[in-house]
């Protein structure tokens, strides 16, 4: 190993009193700083590519290539440093094919001294490394082994100045140590890939079988599929519930995307009670509701004495899932360290609890389902790509509720039944009223439907429900904010919220009495969260005017509330008579800077 402060020719004068860095340091400093670059999760390519670069860093050569071959001997990967797309030709010329296929052959490194009088170099190799009479090349190929197998080979090149010391026995056991990190990666790399592909090939078998199901041209329609708790006759829940039924009958991983709130946790119940693991368990759990160290916990279990607490021996869900479903919902908010101890157990389907040594095996089938882009996810590394390729072997998209409006009616009736069951009423809608929730645009999906219904059932005050009401007919519907578009924003008249003024706040004007049941009312419009930008500071007035005065503005009254109540939001709140929810959304919307002490 050659190291720049670890090569020094000897001088006529005598030397300095410099500490050197050994060898063996520089090696082991340079194999961790490898080992972290193999675990990054990149392209292969671009991998390979920083192990050379990061070679330069320990020890003296000119250029470094990496060369993987495929099953014929034909490379099929050739890096170096700075590699991109279209530049494997470039590297490739370097390599002298007699002496590299003596390393693929022999499966040992070939070490050259100087490539001009070596017989494994032809004088094409020679001239393409740039040696000559007056340039002395030297060279040092080592093989890329997974086991007895060659897959590969590791080589640089270097120029000797005629000044240098190279200890040529350690810079091969260097790179010896370094091509058998690479050959690991790259093995995985490919057990990957080819996992990858028959992955893609399953969905794909998947889905031929359903589209083979469609029915033909002049037969009748198919017996239509009922599951307990999907409502809903539109064309795109009738293809959601046929491809379910197709998909149960299989054992692939199922992805279920769709916005929160379309029922996705139905649609897995759905997979598992159609599927032959229906007599098995079906056990649910919210990824993003539980931290990193307790998810660990409860998918694996533990055993006793584990952490702090764990008195005794717990099953975690893949063991009480066992010869069932697992239902892993928001599994695209789970940390990207644990994405690699999932992928583990999904892949395998074997684990450790938390704490043990054991490994146990189970025969679990995973549902997973997310509201998020896991392709964004992937494309800025915040989702494993091997992970999102494990669990996506068959995705099904849940409609949005804005997808299938026809369904509306069928729903809202449903659950205007079920309250009036729970709370002895007959309500019914009328067809105006009918209209309303057939114009809006419900992000929340069919959760929100059914708040609205229950919201309004439990204030109507007649046998009926009509349209006035419903809160978004008073401008009173918060989450109308969610999709109402910007010109219906614009135009729509602005929520107003009374701010009742505690009358005790400040004596009487002109000597007059304060009635105690006096709400002030000021008409602030709702508008949706922006970005808060800094305010100027308000002017100091001689006399600091109260929320009381009648010539203040919305602004100078939420000004003042908050300077007397020390610039904390819910105590400015009780002396407006808001919640804190509501002067949230007043602050924000004149742009009030919110003051740090």
């Amino acid at each position: 190993m050659v190291h720049n402060e670890a090569l020094q020719v000897e001088r006529e004068q005598p030397r300095a009193h410099v500490p050197l860095v050994s060898l063996s340091d520089v090696a082991l400093t340079g194999i961790y700083e490898i080992s972290k670059i193999l675990t990054a999760p990149n392209r292969l390519e671009t991998t390979l590519s920083s192990v050379v670069s990061l070679l330069s860093s320990f020890m003296q050569m000119r250029h470094g290539v990496i060369s993987l071959l495929e099953d014929d001997g034909i490379p099929n990967i050739t890096v170096g440093a700075g590699w991109n797309e279209g530049t494997d030709a470039r590297y490739r010329a370097r390599l002298p094919e007699k002496a590299i296929g003596q390393v693929i052959a022999t499966a040992v490194p070939l070490i050259a001294e100087n490539v001009a009088s070596h017989p494994a170099f032809a004088p094409a190799d020679v001239a393409a490394l740039g040696a000559s009479e007056e340039t002395r090349v030297s060279w040092i190929g080592v093989p890329l082994r997974v086991g007895a197998r060659v897959i590969g080979t590791l080589t640089i090149d270097r120029v000797w100045d005629g000044r240098s010391v190279f200890r040529l026995d350690s810079d091969v056991r260097f790179l010896t140590m370094v091509a058998n990190l690479i050959g690991q990666t790259v093995q995985l790399h490919r057990v990957v890939s080819r996992d990858r592909e028959r992955l893609m090939a399953e969905s794909g078998r998947l889905q031929k079988e359903l589209s083979e199901l469609k029915p033909h041209t002049g037969s009748r329609e198919r017996k239509r599929v009922f599951v307990d708790g999907i409502i809903g006759e539109s064309r795109e829940i009738r293809a959601l519930l046929d491809k379910i039924m197709i998909v149960a009958k299989s054992h692939s991983p199922v992805l279920l995307r769709g916005e929160s709130g379309t029922g996705k946790e139905l649609i897995a119940k759905a997979i598992h009670e159609m599927s032959p693991r229906a007599k098995g368990p079906f056990i649910k759990l919210n990824c993003a509701a539980l931290p990193e160290s307790v998810l660990e916990s409860e998918l694996f279990g533990h055993e006793k004495g584990a952490f702090t607490g764990a008195v005794g021996a717990r099953k975690g869900r893949f063991e009480l899932a066992d010869k069932g479903t697992l239902f892993l919902d928001e599994i695209g908010e789970i940390s990207p360290s644990f994405q690699a101890k999932l992928l583990r157990v999904l892949q395998e389907q074997e684990f450790e609890r938390v704490g043990g040594s054991h490994t146990l095996k189970v025969n679990v089938r995973v549902v997973a389902a997310t509201n998020r882009n896991l392709e964004e996810a992937v494309a800025k590394n915040e989702f494993r790509a091997d992970l999102y390729y494990r669990i996506s072997v068959i995705p099904v998209i849940v409609p949005s509720l804005r997808d299938r409006r026809v369904d509306i009616p069928l729903l809202a009736n449903e659950f205007l039944d079920r309250f009036n069951r729970e709370n002895g009423r007959d309500l019914a809608f009328n067809p105006d009223a009918m209209e309303v929730l057939m114009g809006c645009g419900f992000p929340g999906n069919v959760r929100e439907l059914e708040n609205c219904v229950q919201r309004t059932a439990t204030l109507a005050q007649g046998g009926a429900i009509v349209s006035d009401d419903f809160a978004c007919k008073h401008n009173e519907c918060l989450s109308a904010l969610l999709w109402r578009s910007p010109a219906e924003a614009a135009t729509r008249r602005p929520v107003e919220i009374p701010l009742p003024v505690m009358p005790s706040v400040v004596a009487p004007i002109g000597g007059e009495p304060a009635n105690s049941n006096t709400v002030t009312k000021l008409p602030l419009p709702m508008v949706a969260p922006q970005p808060l930008l800094p305010a100027a500071a308000p002017a100091v007035a001689p006399a600091r005017p109260t929320a009381l005065d009648e010539d203040l503005s919305e602004r100078e009254r939420l000004v003042d509330a908050m300077e007397r109540a020390g610039w904390v939001q819910a105590k400015a709140a009780r002396l407006l008579g808001l919640t804190p929810r509501q002067i949230g959304y007043a602050l924000k919307k004149h742009d009030i800077e919110i003051k740090r002490f």
